[in-house]
């Protein structure tokens, strides 16, 4: 698959020592980057001339010395002529690229006049670390910046939501001269992610996970490998994951992989969204095209929707959304009990003592819900429908009580639960999020009451197996994992998403990996 954007792919190297630097030069070189920003603030101990040579000659890829001030968010807390000589001193050395702040570009680049070589680019930049500003404020920064003889604006502010992001991607798509245009923070992860789609100039990726010179700096690999942004176009599609959490989804490895293998052109990216009403007339294009969707947005998602498929509307939560391309409608789904159900009665027909021909190994058996959230309602109608007698749990009583009156079944307090024992062989299907990394030591039902049930199933899959499952297969029970749930979801999803049929086996393949 050929390169289909000039975004390019810049790595920090914040070595404390030169060679430090000289080794994270080649490491960057190895993992496909483009360019190197050489953080000059980070080395303890420098010598301009000397080490310049040694850093810019060393380097396998192209330069951007930058020797960030602790007022702009950097390092260095020295002399400042010392570091505008510095930057001087990269010019002259053959440095690809120069970092300099707005506060001092006009004194800088006049100080440069006629002595930089035509291919040495000066980029002048701004870090806003406490928000976004309007559009129109955007645009005036990026006038003064040009003012100053720039060759290249570099624009950095905070998202405070994720909609923020909106702001900036105006801005490069329709700029007339190059800008790098990033969002800090989870929240404006999709800026570094979707650069390539809006004209962004460049994108920073990280050596290692953790390992940040702004906060919300993705991994060279994940741009590489799991988002394919050298494939992203203007025209490419946007799919993703609406949730909070969203960082743990492995939504982007798999539609992501699945997209590039049957050659559909569209990208899939976690979407940390606080709320969801203002996301969706925010990002009201068509080329915002489909989105899943989690915890906690599933009951809000479903009033946003223009239309909502009759079961959807009956459990009273969407966890799929697609924007109809004619018109611009939103379409919402329910594919969480198709799922989880269809993993359940396939657990429960892998053991020995069911018969594959008596209609659904569901019908009759007495069916517990933990939760009544969305989840909790798509499994809750889903179970009745196959013919099951549904309970519902939940922390909240009058909220079981609530869902369990509209399926016809009982109510429990999950307080309730840990001696609730009228029969052997029940079902029992956590929906929470109890469990789910980073606490993983946590879970809904303590081992001793957990006796009764002959299948347990966990929507949660990170980890794949939690402490309930754990210890429900301690005690005998099947168990079903959150993971064979997401696959049989994720199959319908990627057929609306896509109009083509779902690579089956490739879900599979990549999932049993994680």
């Amino acid at each position: 698959m050929e390169r289909r954007n000039s975004t390019l792919i810049c790595a920090p190297l914040m070595g404390t020592t030169v060679d430090a630097m000289l080794i994270e030069m080649l490491k960057a070189k190895d993992i496909d980057a483009d360019i190197v920003e050489i953080r000059l603030d980070y080395l303890n101990h420098f010598n301009p001339r000397e080490d310049l040579t040694k850093l810019i000659k060393g380097c396998p890829l192209p330069t951007l010395i930058t020797f960030r001030p602790k007022w702009e968010g950097g390092q260095y807390e020295g002399d400042e002529n010392t570091r505008l000589n510095a930057l001087r001193v990269a010019i002259e050395l053959g440095a690809d690229y120069v970092d300099i702040e707005l506060q001092v570009a006009h004194e800088f680049i006049n100080s440069i006049h006629g002595k930089k070589p035509e291919n040495c680019k000066v980029i002048v930049s701004s870090h806003n670390y406490q928000s976004t500003p309007t559009v129109n404020d955007i645009g005036d920064l990026v006038t003064r910046i040009q003012a100053t003889g720039a060759d290249i604006v570099k624009i950095a502010t905070t998202a405070l939501d994720i909609t923020d992001v909106a702001r900036m991607f105006q801005i490069t798509v329709h700029s007339q001269v190059p800008v790098i245009g990033l969002v800090m923070t989870e929240k404006g992860l999709i800026s570094r992610l979707l650069c390539p789609k809006f004209s962004g100039y460049l994108t920073f990726g990280t050596l290692e996970a953790g390992i940040v010179s702004a906060p919300g700096q993705p991994t060279i690999r994940d741009l590489l490998d799991v988002y394919n942004l050298r494939h992203i176009g203007s025209d490419t599609k946007v799919f993703g994951l609406i949730g909070k959490p969203v960082n743990h989804s492995k939504g982007p490895l798999l539609y992501n992989r699945a997209f590039k293998s049957v050659g559909f052109d569209g990208v899939y990216v976690p979407l940390l969204v606080d709320d969801i009403a203002k996301f969706f007339s925010t990002y009201a294009s068509p080329d915002f095209a489909g989105f899943s969707c989690t915890i906690p947005h599933k009951e809000a998602a479903l009033k946003c929707c223009d239309e909502v498929d009759p079961i959807a509307k009956s459990i009273g939560a969407v966890n799929l959304i697609i924007r109809r391309p004619t018109d611009g409608k939103l379409l919402g789904y329910n594919t969480d009990y198709v799922g989880a159900i269809t993993a359940i009665e396939d657990g429960l027909k892998g053991s020995s003592n069911i018969s594959d021909s008596t209609g659904s190994p569901l019908a009759g058996k007495r069916f517990v819900v933990i939760g009544a959230g969305g989840a909790g309602k798509a499994l809750a109608y889903g179970a009745k429908a196959k013919g099951a007698r549904v309970v519902i749990a939940n922390r909240t009583y009058d909220r079981a009580r609530e869902l369990a009156d509209l399926v016809g079944g009982e109510a429990l307090s999950l307080a309730e639960l840990d001696g609730f024992h009228p029969e052997e062989g029940m079902i029992l299907a956590n929906t929470t999020s109890i469990g789910m990394q980073p606490k993983v030591e946590e879970t809904p039902v303590p081992k001793h009451a957990l006796g009764s049930y002959s299948l347990v199933f966990d929507a949660v899959y990170t980890p794949k197996i939690t402490r309930l499952l754990r210890e429900s297969q301690e005690t005998g029970a099947i168990i079903v994992t959150g993971l064979e749930m997401f696959i049989g979801q994720a199959y319908e999803q990627f057929e609306r998403f896509t109009g083509m049929p779902a690579p089956k086996e490739l879900f599979k393949e990549i999932m049993s990996i994680y």
